[in-house]
């Protein structure tokens, strides 16, 4: 079953210096159950690409230009915002990249989760609290009695983001976007977090959408993963085909300056060169075109468009025309 299908979504932002293409013409889909993979440097669209799902982009300066976004078949583009309140949170969640900025300073994390289950759920204030406290229970919080009661600055930081899954999964949403998870992490947390996410998604048939520049975290909980460079998807497959037989460029450059046991006896570590343009300035045709190591003449002149190379492993690069 289809859970959601973005098509040709541009999301632009006007600012002093031009028009900032943040997404560009993208396509992904996610079934359900399923776990799609979003990568690639920092800028190239990815939180963008979660908040116009959520239709949480701040108008102005933002504004999704045209495109459409598939619900379980519903336009969430046409939905007006009493109706798209009504899905976050309960069919749609998110958790955001930084929980110490995503949670209030001043409310206790258990009325926060309480505040999100009565919304929605419309149960009693205690029987809230009982779903808040199952909730930090759920995702491995000790004495979850007594952490209702902490504030925000009073947890860790792998305590705080265990709080934004469990405000993320009190409704039992069927599509959760996770946006980098697990950054700033150390990395015993970060794997009870992955543990965690997975096993939810088992046992409650949710599906999420993972994004990360850890292309580890990829490997280990998505089945599909879209690559995104200047807010367009350059590459979009399985994972295990991503990793066995990466096509784009830029893709292969992610990977080849991934640490790896060689790295660490000959100790170099590659790297993509340059770095990624403005997105008010991009150059013509392709814009990975000056980093890239298999530049052509057609690469200054016109845009690829994503092409199937091979059944479902879509490539936007000219070597594949």
């Amino acid at each position: 079953m289809r859970i959601l299908e973005v098509k040709d979504l541009k999301t632009h932002f006007a600012t002093r210096n031009g028009t900032v293409r943040a997404l560009d013409g993208v396509d992904i889909s996610i079934d359900r159950g399923d776990t799609l993979g979003i990568v690639g440097e920092s800028g190239c669209g990815k939180t963008v690409l979660a908040l116009s799902i959520m239709r949480l982009i701040p108008d102005p300066p933002g504004r999704i230009v045209s495109g459409q976004i598939y619900f379980r078949g519903i336009d969430l583009l046409g939905l007006d915002e009493d109706a798209m309140r009504r899905l976050r949170g309960n069919d749609i969640s998110m958790i955001f990249q930084e929980p110490m900025n995503s949670l209030n300073p001043v409310l206790k994390v258990g009325d926060q989760i309480s505040e999100v289950i009565r919304l929605h759920e419309k149960l009693s204030e205690k029987d809230a609290k009982d779903r808040a406290v199952e909730m930090l229970r759920l995702v491995g919080i000790p004495a979850a009695e007594n952490r209702l009661n902490n504030y925000p600055h009073q947890m860790s930081g792998g305590m705080r983001q265990r709080v934004v899954i469990a405000m993320a999964l009190a409704c039992n949403p069927l599509l959760m976007l996770a946006d980098e998870p697990t950054t700033a992490l150390d990395v015993t947390i970060q794997a009870q977090i992955i543990d965690l996410i997975n096993k939810l998604k088992d046992e409650a048939g949710t599906s999420v959408m993972l994004i990360t520049h850890d292309l580890g975290i990829v490997a280990e909980m998505a089945r599909y993963t879209a690559v995104m460079y200047t807010g367009k998807v350059v590459e979009y497959c399985s994972t295990v085909e991503l990793f066995s037989k990466p096509l784009h460029p830029y893709t292969r450059g992610l990977m080849e300056s991934t640490p790896k046991q060689k790295t660490a006896k000959d100790g170099y570590l590659s790297t993509i060169p340059g770095t990624v343009p403005n997105l008010y300035e991009l150059p013509s045709g392709c814009s990975f075109r000056n980093r890239c190591p298999d530049v052509m003449a057609i690469c200054a002149l016109e845009e690829p468009r994503l092409m199937e190379k091979h059944p479902y492993h879509h490539v936007r690069c000219w070597k594949y025309k």
